[in-house]
């Protein structure tokens, strides 16, 4: 294949990055329970589930390009079965063990309302364990580019914003706590 698959794997990586910041954003506000005149809670809700699934679609161009361009050997079965492939193992396994838990997010998320709400928020956690996982993943494939300073700081400013929301959201969580659980 040519370089431009390559470079529009990487591409796409990174839009997927940037969107799946927003949607733990978002979701971490939604659950703080922000919400103003301009976004109200459904609002803030829309937008994260809309969200998501855009990121989904980046995420799914990001894979296929990857496994179809054919340059460094990596399989379909790679994507899911971490620490396999013969392609930088470890980046390429973090990529794999993101993917499992975000597998096990949207599965949940499409039967939420077949499962106990504890049971699909329990599941739904994990979206702060996947987060940070395909982040390490996607500065470790791009060891020879982060050089490049705007990558580095494209990480930084998605780490600095899923900090920022968890920390609303804990803060508005011990609000709740010292209300007495009412709101």
């Amino acid at each position: 294949m040519s370089t431009a698959v390559w470079y529009f794997s990487r591409a796409s990586g990174l839009v997927s990055l940037v969107l799946f910041t927003g949607v733990v954003v978002l979701g971490a506000l939604g659950a703080g329970r922000f919400a103003t005149r301009e976004w109200p809670r459904f609002a803030v809700a829309a937008v994260h589930r809309n969200l998501a699934l855009t990121s989904l679609a980046f995420l799914a161009a990001h894979i296929a390009s990857a496994v179809l361009d054919g340059y460094v050997p990596l399989g379909w079965l790679d994507v899911v079965l971490p620490f396999g492939a013969g392609y930088q193992p470890l980046w390429v396994g973090l990529g794999a063990v993101a993917i499992d838990l975000l597998l096990a997010i949207v599965v949940t998320s499409l039967v939420r309302t077949r499962l106990p709400a504890r049971a699909w928020r329990a599941v739904h956690w994990l979206a702060y364990l996947c987060w940070p996982v395909a982040l390490v993943h996607g500065f470790g494939m791009a060891e020879n580019d982060s050089a490049y300073g705007w990558i580095v700081a494209l990480d930084v400013l998605c780490v600095l914003a899923v900090l920022g929301s968890a920390g609303y959201r804990a803060a508005a969580a011990r609000k709740f706590a010292a209300l007495g659980g009412l709101r």
